[in-house]
């Protein structure tokens, strides 16, 4: 497993759906994960420490879990199957390990309100990370980009096509940027 922290929640300009960006804690690998509005709110609204009236859905969750004397340990995004990530809530009950499958964007929403680690498995990063490396780098600041197959360039379309197509200035806006 790999800690990862949250690096943005983005908006696509043409359809509107939202992505989480998860970075690699040691490393400039990327995991975007495509989210519903309301779960890309409510993991805004706990990361901008904005309050709301009454408690959100995960603010009831993590209430209930912590009300039956036990803890989130940590949530783990462990698995990708046909274009769907799978993840899991860590529980600690009295000493006792619990898992409970989630969605990613639920499990990413109660572990910003419980404060824990968000992890990702190596074979996840393996499938859908996006690591810059040195080359990706210089031709992100104008140097010669290497040579791309034409086969990989068709295997990433859609994630170019999503990339691109995201309002970055929106995201700023939200941040206080």
């Amino acid at each position: 497993m790999i800690e990862m922290s949250i690096e943005s929640i983005r908006v696509s300009l043409m359809n509107y759906q939202r992505v989480v960006i998860l970075k690699e804690k040691e490393s400039d690998r990327y995991l975007p994960i495509w989210i519903g509005p309301a779960e890309a709110d409510a993991i805004a609204v706990r990361l901008q420490d904005v309050s709301v009236a009454r408690p959100l859905t995960h603010d009831l969750l993590r209430a209930i879990i912590d009300s039956l004397g036990a803890s989130v340990a940590y949530i783990v995004v462990n698995d990708l199957s046909n274009d769907t990530f799978f993840a899991r809530i860590i529980l600690d009950v009295e000493g006792r390990t619990i898992e409970i499958d989630s969605r990613p964007s639920d499990a990413i929403a109660l572990a910003v309100r419980s404060k824990v680690p968000i992890f990702a498995e190596e074979g996840v990063l393996e499938k859908a990370g996006v690591l810059l490396d040195e080359n990706e780098k210089q031709a992100v600041e104008g140097e010669q980009a290497p040579e791309i197959k034409e086969e990989e360039l068709q295997r990433m379309s859609a994630f170019r096509d999503f990339i691109e197509s995201l309002d970055l200035d929106d995201f700023d806006k939200r941040r206080g940027n």
